[in-house]
């Protein structure tokens, strides 16, 4: 008996220890449905206006949205807000090694969208209703965001270095050149959409410009999310030299980011200009 109760006691202490490292959060789940909904809701509102009454889709998206967003909000929140003890280890392994599958899953979100523009470009040429797309405004923001993947590299470099000004200074400039590049974003639709009458419903090519740049501005606007959260837990001193592994993540995402646009104007822009 006093061999089954030690046992028993080792179990229980074993399943305690393994309980308070095991980190399960809903979030993720939270924002993958959201995704899925929202998906849906706008695929049949553009190809399945015949089966189902406009409101619905409308109504699946916009819900799938909310659930997108309050995921991605509630799992910054667990992964960068509330335990910010994270360090270089087999923890901060995890958030690293979740971030580069989080990265390799986009990749094939992102090849999908690509795969329609070359089918697009497979057939006749140019578009009937083609602006003016390769213009100052996309070269401008182009050189904004390859700067913003500059200052954030050496304001990583300068954290591990101890140089906390340094790493303060160059962390806020990256926010700041996100912001800006959002901002630049909306004139180029403005201008499109407003002035030259280019919307989403202008045919294929139409689609497929919108819907890769709007997902991208969709994945900037999470990233500045990101620089946001993480500029302020520095502001609080939550980083140092052995404790940056939000840090890392962070950058890791934002320089994936920088990487797609830079194909994205090659293929779209620059492409649709030859």
């Amino acid at each position: 008996m006093a061999g089954s109760t030690d046992v028993a006691a080792e179990h229980a202490e074993s399943g305690d220890e393994h309980g308070e490292h095991e980190h399960r959060s809903r979030w993720p789940l939270v924002a993958a449905v959201g995704a899925a909904a929202l998906y849906f809701g706008a695929g049949f509102f553009f190809v399945g206006r015949d089966l189902l009454p406009t409101i619905l889709p409308t109504v699946l998206a916009a819900v799938g949205a909310v659930g997108l967003v309050a995921g991605l909000a509630g799992w910054a929140n667990e992964a960068f807000i509330a335990d910010y003890r994270t360090e270089r280890g087999t923890e901060g392994g995890i958030y690293t090694g979740g971030m580069v599958m989080f990265l390799v899953s986009d990749v094939a979100t992102f090849s999908a969208g690509f795969v329609y523009y070359a089918f697009i470009r497979v057939g006749a040429w140019p578009p009937e209703h083609l602006p003016e797309l390769l213009g100052s405004l996309v070269v401008i923001n182009t050189a904004l965001l390859l700067a913003s993947s500059v200052t954030i590299h050496y304001a990583h470099h300068a954290l591990e270095r101890g140089d906390r000004r340094r790493f303060l200074g160059l962390l806020g400039v990256t926010l700041g050149l996100g912001i800006v590049f959002l901002g630049g974003q909306v004139v180029e639709y403005y201008e499109f959409v407003v002035g030259e009458g280019f919307t989403l419903t202008s045919g294929v090519f139409a689609s497929a410009f919108f819907g890769l740049t709007g997902l991208h501005g969709l994945h900037v606007a999470l990233g500045v999310v990101l620089l946001g959260i993480t500029f302020g837990r520095a502001l609080r001193g939550h980083y140092s030299a052995e404790r940056d592994t939000a840090v890392g993540t962070v950058s890791l995402y934002w320089h994936f980011v920088d990487a797609v646009w830079i194909f994205l104007v090659l293929l779209v822009y620059v492409g649709a200009a030859l």
